[in-house]
């Protein structure tokens, strides 16, 4: 079976920012085809949030642009109505909001979480970092 996954925000900023393990995601990135990513709709806004607010928009519209728009690269989310599975999480796991919103989108759609948090350790679902993904046929 062909493994899909939901991609933190923590690993897209890493790229963005050209931080210590932006090569690793590169890697990550190149391997695995867009099709195979998905990122949710609180990580789009968070990663607007933060590069917006280090003066980088035009960055944040690269982004958009060359992952979501041209890349393939999909959005996911869970409904108002589901947010008590977001909450679940938060509680089960103790987890942050934002963490908690990634999980119960991952555990809705089957989702891999590929992340630098070790937070997901924690939980039911674990996380990957981008050099422990293999590419699959």
């Amino acid at each position: 079976m062909t493994e899909v996954y939901l991609v933190d925000t923590n690993i897209w900023l890493e790229r963005l920012l050209d931080q210590t393990r932006s090569e690793e995601v590169g890697s990550f990135l190149d391997r695995v085809p867009a099709e195979r990513l998905y990122l949710t709709d609180f990580t789009l806004h968070s990663i607007g949030i933060i590069l917006v607010k280090l003066d980088e928009a035009e960055v944040l519209l690269h982004f958009v642009r060359d992952v979501l728009t041209d890349g393939g690269v999909r959005l996911a989310g869970v409904q108002p109505e589901e947010m008590i599975s977001v909450i679940k999480a938060a509680t089960d796991y103790k987890l942050d909001f934002d963490d908690a919103y990634q999980y119960a989108t991952a555990v809705k759609f089957g989702f891999e979480i590929v992340s630098f948090d070790a937070d997901f350790d924690r939980t039911e679902r674990k996380r990957k970092s981008p050099s422990e993904i293999e590419p699959q046929e």
